[in-house]
């Protein structure tokens, strides 16, 4: 799983939700450098906040390992 694509994808489906990193990390209960290191891709995210980010954002896993899909969410 490529981090940086991942980080990218969530922050296109977070802003799609209208959140703030800020407001994205109290409503998911993570650590706002967390959220921006995942974004950044400079952390990859394991399987737990995977679930947390996906339930929330309510996307499948599948939906965020896509690429094909990734200037479509951020046009």
């Amino acid at each position: 799983m490529d981090a940086k694509r991942v980080g990218r994808r969530i922050k296109a489906f977070r802003k799609l939700k209208g959140y703030t990193q800020i407001a994205f990390a109290e409503k998911v209960e993570i650590p706002i450098a967390v959220i921006g290191a995942v974004e950044r891709g400079t952390k990859e995210a394991d399987e737990e906040l995977l679930k947390k980010i996906t339930k929330f954002l309510e996307i499948s896993k599948e939906e965020l390992v896509l690429e094909k899909q990734t200037e479509e969410i951020q046009s």
